[in-house]
């Protein structure tokens, strides 16, 4: 079994193997026509729960033929232009090769003597964010496994700055529209039930700020504290962009920490066309960042970063066989001094290598193509008198539903909505999403694939369209 080691003895091995692997994966990438095959769970189960994991193949090759059979062949593919749903990016073929070498090295970046140049790597990538954003000097910040974890250290730290223990009195204010991992953070904390106050948007989605300021008052008029303001920078079901320098304004006059969940729209960062779209970001106190959703990196890729690299100091804790105090004096560079995590992933070594091929303006022109694809398929939405589209895109996505001239039942059109999603999925010829507006079932397109046409967009709304009316037709011959 030692010939499965990856050492200097087993190279030709592993070159084999691997090579074996990505043109399999090569080929089924050439191969594929549509983003799903619309293979369901009863189908594919029995499969995956026929197979003993006690009774190995042996055989790279049979393993390989073993996977196209339960996962290649099945898998979703987000790098098909047809694949509109979720915030899933294809991915770049730098960021790809940093991905094989940090997991054939296998670094782990909580403290220096396991990663060395790693640990360098990812501080220079974290310097180049911070100011990218604005944040100044004494930003820094780390990287983490997504956006719910960067979420969930800004809030902790945003908790510790309040220097109180009275923890039921702490406030945080977020819109309506803001990511669950706000909620699920703050239970996570030990806030009380109450703790996030939902503050509601206007038309565009975007938080209001007059409302978000009479609750503040109100919050302060109570005798509680204004621990945070969470103002989002691309929502997930809208890509709407709050008001950040209001918001600013705001968090300095209540003495709120101001943290930006900019998961989605952090690529404007890098976009020469849009960038001011996120002005304010710089006045926050911290920052998510997911470089996996708009920067066009493989799962996962994201960062928290922090106005002040000295608030940090409260994920930070001292080990004797890991990062023992005497280091800081030295001046090792341990990772771990700064995360939730301890061992950790080289993900950043794939920005990094992105970076180094492609530059920051090749990233910035592809987010850029996806939020001109966005504002035209928002033009084919509003002319077409199937759908009802909900608000012009600030980043990438459309949120919409089929409204059949015919049909005035509300929640009979909710019912057309959501067979036609679900048919579309089952045939496999698109994947798009679904959320709610206002109680109201709505479809939604996440554009995130630059090769994605409005040539494409045209032809999914008429498959959703047909499927739509199919249902439709077959709920009257069964009322008559």
């Amino acid at each position: 079994m030692r010939s499965h080691l990856l050492n200097d003895t087993t190279t030709e091995h592993y070159r084999r193997s691997v090579t074996e692997g990505v043109e399999r994966v090569a080929a089924k990438l050439a191969a594929t026509d549509r983003p799903f095959t619309g293979v369901t769970v009863d189908d594919l189960a029995p499969r995956i729960d026929a197979i003993d994991l006690d009774r190995p193949l042996r055989d790279t090759t049979a393993v390989l033929d073993e996977l196209e059979d339960v996962y290649l062949r099945d898998a979703v593919y987000f790098h098909h232009p047809r694949y509109l749903a979720h915030l899933n990016c294809p991915v770049v073929i730098p960021a790809v090769l940093g991905e094989a070498v940090l997991s054939a090295v296998n670094s782990s970046l909580d403290t220096w003597d396991q990663s060395a140049g790693g640990t360098l790597i990812e501080r220079k990538l974290i310097d180049w964010t911070a100011a990218r954003i604005g944040l100044g000097p004494a930003a820094d910040g780390v990287f983490t496994s997504g956006g719910t974890q960067s979420n969930l250290q800004a809030l902790l730290l945003a908790r510790e700055e309040t220097k109180t223990d009275e923890l039921t009195k702490l406030r945080v204010f977020a819109s309506e529209v803001s990511h669950f991992s706000v909620q699920k953070s703050a239970k996570l904390l030990g806030l009380g039930p109450d703790a996030v106050v939902v503050v509601p948007v206007d038309h565009d989605k975007r938080m209001q700020t007059v409302a978000l300021a009479r609750e503040l008052e109100r919050c302060t008029e109570a005798g509680l504290i204004p621990m945070a303001v969470v103002a989002t920078a691309g929502t997930t079901d809208f890509g709407s962009i709050d008001p950040l320098p209001e918001i600013a304004g705001l968090c300095e006059q209540y003495g709120a920490w101001m943290h930006v969940d900019a998961a989605y729209g952090c690529g404007l960062l890098a976009s020469r066309k849009y960038r001011h779209r996120i002005d304010g970001i710089e006045h926050a106190d911290s920052v998510t960042v997911d470089y996996h959703k708009s920067f066009f990196q493989p799962v996962s890729s994201s960062a928290v970063l922090v106005r002040d690299a000295a608030t940090l100091r409260h994920a930070t804790y001292h080990a004797e066989y890991l990062n023992p105090r005497r280091m800081v004096t030295e001046r090792i560079p341990n990772q771990v001094d700064k995360s939730l995590q301890t061992t950790r992933r080289f993900d950043a070594l794939k920005l990094w290598m992105t970076l180094r091929v492609m530059g920051a303006d090749g990233i910035g022109a592809l987010f850029d193509e996806v939020c001109d694809l966005a504002a035209e398929g928002w033009k084919l939405l509003a002319a077409d008198p199937r759908f009802d589209v909900v608000v012009e895109p600030s980043l990438s996505t459309l949120v919409f539903r089929y409204v059949p001239a015919a049909v005035t039942d509300p929640a009979e059109i909710d019912r057309a909505n959501l067979y036609a999603r679900k048919a579309l999925f089952a045939s496999g010829d698109a994947v798009v999403a679904g959320t709610k507006v206002s109680g109201r079932h709505y479809l939604k397109f996440t554009l995130l694939n630059p090769e994605t046409t409005t040539a494409d967009i045209t032809a999914v709304l008429d498959l959703i369209a047909g499927h739509a009316e199919q249902y439709l037709g077959e709920s009257l011959d069964r009322a008559c």
